[in-house]
């Protein structure tokens, strides 16, 4: 079922599903731009406090790429000519931004980071005081500042009004003790030893102290970033490697973070890859030992498998778009506290009021220790259907629904599937590609279903 968060969106110019994205070096990822950004932004904060005594505030975290410097440098200039003061964390997850935000009492938290998006990639998000993504209503506002300032002249305050800036030197120390009060007290991670990959990202300092200062014996790897590496061979896009440190090591889990640490993926000491649904999955059934759950909310993209198995454990399951910040629209409506994405991207309200690829492996593992099972153990009553998913280039203003021939091959592979599958054809919020994705079985099937479609797709594209 698709839940409430499939409701027409506002268009934006510059804002995406995920904050601002691009390329660095090309509009909008120029430092000309992010300073207009952070400028624009700064004055509808300052508008917001105008009847507060205090200045606003706001904290600017960042992953490891080598742009993060400029692109923070201009942020920073940018809010404090528009008055606003500045805090600056240096790298740390985004959901440690999230939680800083709120736990300093600031209008805004800012990240720089593209996420799961190779180094020459980098963007700019945002988090309200409150520790959640900001409101479509206030991305409007800054965008209506951008091109009111892109028309003429910046602006700058006077120097008595000019915004300060300062560096938080325990910004990690403060989010990795956040991170280990998501467990109870008595939980601890003696006995287990744990691969952690941190993809050269955000997470590269705190991530494997948290699991060691919980009693685990840690191997990191992806954690020396130069600037370059992030999520490059490494992190939950890449989890090769991390499957062959878990067999080399022979350790008992795998983590892997992306660069910016908001999404998940584990691996057993077999080599089982676990993706956001089972670890969404195994964290609800555990939870359902403690408490009742009222609801699960997923994506287009989350797997049939979960959706029934939910059904058989009688709990809601609702599918928002793809997105994080769609999955938490549609929680918060629904007074539900699990969501997730199959990416990786896992939410528990009860915890933070983000996804956060640590806070999710502490309570897949919080779960383990509880019921005394194996990863494999948990999640063995999710039968998960195979998914093909393709990926074919097309025009940024490409409108595959205008074109017959695309509905054709999709109709025709429902059609094969008898009901025992679907197909979802959907455009990327972060790059001009259509995604094609089949489910069902078998797999030789789907795979040629996926085929004939993105054939489709790419033949109508040409055009």
């Amino acid at each position: 079922m698709v839940g409430g968060t499939g409701k027409s969106v506002m268009k934006r110019k510059y804002f995406g599903t995920d904050g601002v994205r691009g390329a660095v070096g090309r509009a909008p990822m120029t430092a000309d731009f992010v300073l207009r950004l952070g400028h624009a932004a700064g004055k509808v904060l300052a508008g917001q406090a105008a009847r507060s005594t205090e200045r606003p505030g706001v904290l600017i975290g960042k992953d490891t790429r080598i742009s993060g410097y400029m692109l923070e440098a201009a942020l920073e200039a940018g809010f404090s000519a528009a008055g606003v003061d500045v805090q600056l964390c240096g790298p740390l997850p985004t959901a440690g931004v999230a939680y800083l935000t709120r736990a300093f009492r600031l209008s805004a938290g800012i990240v720089i980071s593209a996420s799961h998006n190779p180094y020459a990639d980098n963007g700019i998000k945002f988090f309200s005081g409150d520790g959640f993504k900001l409101h479509d209503d206030l991305e409007g506002q800054i965008e209506a500042e951008i091109e009111a300032s892109l028309a003429g002249a910046m602006g700058c305050n006077e120097a008595a009004q000019l915004g300060r800036a300062r560096r938080i030197d325990d910004a990690a120390g403060r989010y990795i003790e956040f991170c280990k009060s998501s467990v109870p007290a008595a939980l601890n991670l003696h006995g287990m030893k744990i691969v952690v990959d941190c993809a050269h990202g955000a997470a590269y300092i705190v991530a494997p102290h948290v699991f060691h200062e919980l009693g685990a014996d840690v191997v990191a790897i992806g954690n020396a970033p130069d600037g370059f590496n992030i999520n490059d061979r490494f992190g939950a896009t890449a989890p090769q490697a991390l499957e062959a440190a878990v067999e080399r090591e022979k350790a008992d889990f795998g983590i892997a973070l992306d660069g910016d640490a908001d999404r998940l993926v584990m691996v057993d000491d077999r080599g089982r890859h676990y993706d956001g649904d089972q670890l969404l999955y195994a964290i609800v059934k555990h939870q359902t030992s403690k408490t009742r759950v009222a609801g699960v909310a997923g994506t287009l993209m989350s797997n049939l498998g979960l959706e029934q198995a939910f059904a058989r454990m009688r709990i809601a399951f609702e599918r928002a778009r793809v997105g994080d910040r769609y999955v938490l629209e549609l929680l918060r409506q629904r007074g539900w506290l699990y969501g997730g994405e199959n990416s990786g991207h896992i939410l528990c309200l009860d915890k933070h009021t983000t996804g956060d690829g640590i806070i999710s492996a502490l309570q897949v593992l919080a779960a383990l220790r509880e019921s005394g099972l194996s990863l494999a153990e948990l999640t063995g009553d999710l039968v998960m259907y195979p998914q093909v998913l393709v990926n074919v280039r097309v025009p940024s203003d490409f409108d595959w629904k205008k074109h017959p021939a695309i509905s054709a091959a999709q109709r025709d592979a429902e059609a094969g599937m008898n009901g025992r599958g679907r197909v979802l054809l959907r455009p990327s919020g972060t790059e001009p590609v259509l995604r094609v994705m089949v489910e069902g079985e078998p797999r030789e099937a789907i795979e040629a279903a996926a085929q004939s479609i993105a054939g489709a797709v790419g033949r109508a594209a040409r055009f």
